[in-house]
C-alpha cells in the first residue's frame, strides 16, 4: 500500500502544477492513494465546492483542510457528504469529520487530522486528547495522522506521542517542506512539512509584492495566490508496507 501525500495546495496555480505533474508522478511514485492538503485551494483561502469537484476529478481519494477549513461558506452545503478531513479537535457539532476511512480493495486507511493549538488563534480542543479519543473509534488497517501546525516542536511532540500508535504523520500548514523524513523509535514514519504546491516564486505561495508591502509597510493586505513564474510540488510517498517514507519535489 503506497500513498502519495501532497502538501498544501495554493489557489489555481497550485491546482495547475497538480493536474500537470500527476502523470509523471504516476510514473516516477506510482502509488494507491492519493491524499492532499486543500485548505488554499480555493484563491488561496478555503475550498469550494468547484474547485473540491475538480481534485476528485484528478483522483483524489481524501482532502484535508486546516485553519481555513471554513473560509468559504458554501462548504457548510456539501462537507458532510464529502471526501473532505477537516480538523477533529474543533468544537463539538463542527460541521464534517476529522476522521475518513478510505477501502483500497478491501484494505482501509484511516485518515485522520488535528490542528495545532500553538499561534493558531482557534478555539481549539487538546489534539493530544482529541486523537486519543479518535484512535479507540478508528477501525482500520493503517493508521495516518496530519497535523496542520505552526511550531516545529508541537508537530514532534505528536509525533512521539503517537509513535507505535499510528503508521505515520505529516505536518502541514507553514508550506516549507522538510527534510527530517523518517522512523520514529516505535516505528512511526514522521515528516514535519509536507510542503506545498503552486508557484515558486511566490512566497507560501502568496503573491510576493503583496506580502512584501504587508511586511514593508505594516498595514493590512489582502492577499492573494502568485500567479507568475515556475511551478512547484511537495509532498511524501509513503510506503506502508516497506515501512518507508520517501519526499517528492519536483521544482522547475
Amino acid at each position: 500500500m503506497r500513498i502519495l501525500y501532497l502538501g498544501d495546495i495554493y489557489g489555481n496555480a497550485g491546482l495547475e502544477a497538480v493536474e500537470k505533474y500527476l502523470p509523471r508522478l504516476r510514473r516516477e511514485f506510482p502509488h494507491d492513494l492519493l491524499f492532499v492538503n486543500g485548505e488554499n485551494v480555493s484563491d488561496g483561502l478555503g475550498l469550494r465546492r468547484k474547485e473540491y469537484k475538480r481534485l476528485m476529478s484528478l483522483g483524489v481519494h481524501a482532502v484535508t483542510l486546516g485553519n481555513h477549513a471554513f473560509s468559504k461558506r458554501e462548504l457548510f452545503d456539501f462537507i458532510d457528504h464529502s471526501n473532505i478531513v477537516r480538523p477533529l479537535n474543533y468544537p463539538k457539532n463542527t460541521p464534517g469529520s476529522g476522521i475518513k476511512v478510505v477501502d483500497y480493495n478491501g484494505i482501509h486507511v484511516g485518515l485522520l487530522q488535528v490542528m495545532g493549538r500553538i499561534f493558531m488563534h482557534d478555539p481549539l480542543n487538546n489534539p493530544f486528547e482529541a486523537l486519543d479519543e479518535a484512535l479507540k473509534h478508528t477501525d482500520a488497517d493503517y493508521l495516518i495522522v496530519e497535523v496542520h501546525g505552526e511550531t516545529t516542536s508541537e508537530k514532534l511532540a505528536l509525533g512521539h506521542y503517537l509513535d507505535g500508535r499510528v503508521d505515520a504523520v505529516v505536518g502541514s500548514h507553514t508550506h516549507v517542506p522538510t527534510a527530517d523524513a523518517m522512523q520514529l523509535p516505535k516505528g512511526t514514519l514522521y515528516l514535519t512539512d509536507l510542503g506545498m504546491c503552486g508557484k515558486k516564486y511566490g512566497i507560501l505561495g502568496a503573491d510576493r509584492e503583496l506580502v512584501l508591502k504587508k511586511f514593508t509597510t505594516g498595514m493590512p493586505v489582502r492577499l492573494r495566490p502568485e500567479t507568475d513564474g515556475p511551478d512547484q510540488l511537495n509532498g511524501v510517498l509513503i510506503d506502508l508496507e516497506q515501512v518507508s517514507m520517501t519526499p517528492v519535489r519536483i521544482s522547475e
